[in-house]
């Protein structure tokens, strides 16, 4: 499946993450931890009661900002080098430039390194935040934003198969055909390019399902535009001595993508909804559904919506002796009904297999390899589906030393990581910021857990005019500029952040 990320693909030039745990806020990504750091519209979908705090810039009430965002890749087995690769050509087909069309060999290769490995693939994109507070009010923050998640584990079948096509190994036999003859020829490594080239389809000699082809397949993608407004303020209390703070938060969410697909052998669930604007060929299974399915292939951006669903926030906080913050906070509680392109699986039996598999190593295309009319999966329509929203809670704490050093932790966990879109596992972060200058703030890091390894984050934030004007870069892990061992690439960006 082509996913169309061009709108925050084309303006990366290297290799970016923006983390699942850190929403929009750029300037967490530096420090891992998020939830008792963030401030402002950056606040949603992370820890709304952080709205009802005094702000650190006494005189500026409002907060407005646009063209955050975040982009990367993370594998548990693949190293740093083949990531960039992956990512310029994810890139390039984002923004519609040509990638070379990789041999039969080069397939083989994809296949042998994405099978069994882990691929986490993260855009987020701030359109426009805004946020105004007062301590006698508390504060009010709206954002629309897009995030964009995918989380996939291939199994050796299927991994052969998508890349590969008709040419796997684990077909038994190939149809070939010279000129007018039709003939079939055991499957072996050493057949010749000529006779390759001439091949029709994959066989098997006894009929196989779909759940034993695909056992130990994962995917998990999901691509949303977010609406949300969020409301915090002080319950009870004095920062000066010990006070309370509760939030509230809300969201209307657009989907544009899903997929949740999932295979141990003997069964294989299946669930989608794809806009139209993703040009996929349902071909005849489309045409044979409700008119819910009608005008399939409609490429166009932005891309139209296959659903609709909502999202709730609730966070409480408590401040020590203007020092020590405590958060914790349940974000996204709801759920989306996907009206559109909805599709499940049928678990039948393949006997041949007639496409010819990916051209390059974009592995979000592997969907389309799926979908496809003739394609992998056997797939029926459905009226409608509604699924769980991503939910995580969080918990962080933070302790402030003046105004030059906040250090702090975080731990956010999924309520369920079978949602689309979820973190797998619950991920921890320590991390901090030191200020050496009044406009200009480090940060680093350390973020563990789930699957990921040992990442060191850092990020430089510079704040221009007592805060009017605000930008920085941050990078989920230092190690990957400088260590081929490292498993991730990451980038984070915010340079239109203004307060009056």
């Amino acid at each position: 499946m082509k996913f169309i990320l061009a709108f925050a693909l084309i303006i990366f030039s290297g290799s970016t993450l923006f983390a699942q745990t850190q929403g929009i806020a750029y300037t967490a990504v530096g420090k891992g931890a998020a939830t008792t750091f963030v401030t402002d519209y950056h606040c949603i979908g992370i820890n709304a009661s952080a709205l009802g705090w005094a702000s650190e810039f006494e005189k500026k009430r409002f907060t407005i900002g646009t063209s955050e965002f975040g982009f990367g890749l993370y594998s548990n087995a693949i190293n740093v080098s083949r990531l960039r690769t992956l990512y310029k050509t994810i890139r390039n087909q984002a923004i519609g430039t040509e990638n070379s069309e990789a041999d039969l060999a080069q397939r083989r290769d994809f296949a042998k390194e994405f099978a069994s490995s882990s691929i986490l693939f993260n855009v987020n994109y701030n359109w426009f935040g805004a946020s105004f507070q007062n301590q006698k009010f508390g504060g009010i923050a709206i954002n629309v934003a897009d995030n964009y998640q995918w989380e996939s584990v291939l199994g050796n079948r299927t991994s052969d198969i998508l890349f590969n096509g008709r040419y796997a190994s684990v077909f038994d036999s190939l149809t070939v055909v010279f000129g007018n003859d039709t003939s079939t020829i055991a499957n072996n490594p050493n057949i010749s390019s000529d006779t390759l080239q001439n091949v029709i389809s994959g066989v098997f000699a006894v009929p196989t399902s779909i759940s034993y082809l695909t056992e130990g397949t994962r995917i998990k993608a999901q691509w949303t535009r977010s609406y949300s407004i969020s409301y915090g303020r002080r319950i009870i209390g004095n920062d000066s001595t010990f006070a309370i703070y509760g939030g509230i938060g809300a969201r209307y969410i657009q989907a544009i993508a899903m997929i949740d697909l999932e295979s141990d052998g003997s069964t294989i669930r299946m669930n989608s909804a794809i806009s139209p604007s993703f040009n996929i060929d349902y071909d005849a299974i489309a045409q044979g559904n409700s008119p819910t399915f009608a005008g399939t292939n409609q490429a166009g951006f932005p891309p139209k919506g296959v659903g609709s669903g909502y999202g709730l926030d609730f966070s409480a906080s408590v401040k020590l002796i203007n020092m020590i913050t405590v958060a914790a906070a349940i974000n996204n509680i709801g759920q989306i009904t996907y009206k559109r392109n909805v599709y499940s699986v049928n678990d039948t039996l393949i006997g041949n297999y007639a496409l010819t598999g990916l051209a390059t190593e974009n592995v979000t295309q592997t969907v389309n390899q799926l979908l496809q009319d003739n394609g992998l999966l056997n797939i029926e329509g459905e009226e409608e589906i509604k699924v769980s929203n991503p939910a995580t809670f969080r918990l962080g704490a933070s302790i402030k030393f003046g105004k030059i050093l906040n250090v702090g932790f975080d731990v956010v966990a999924p309520f369920d990581r079978e949602s689309p879109g979820s973190i797998a596992n619950p991920v921890f972060a320590f991390g901090g910021e030191i200020r050496p200058l009044k406009w200009v703030a480090l940060s680093a890091g350390y973020f563990g857990g789930g699957i990921y390894k040992n990442n060191i984050p850092v990020g430089i934030n510079f704040i221009l005019g007592k805060g009017t004007y605000e930008f920085g870069v941050s990078s989920r892990d230092i190690l990957s500029l400088f260590a081929e061992k490292a498993n991730s690439v990451s980038f984070a960006l915010g340079f239109l952040r203004f307060r009056f």
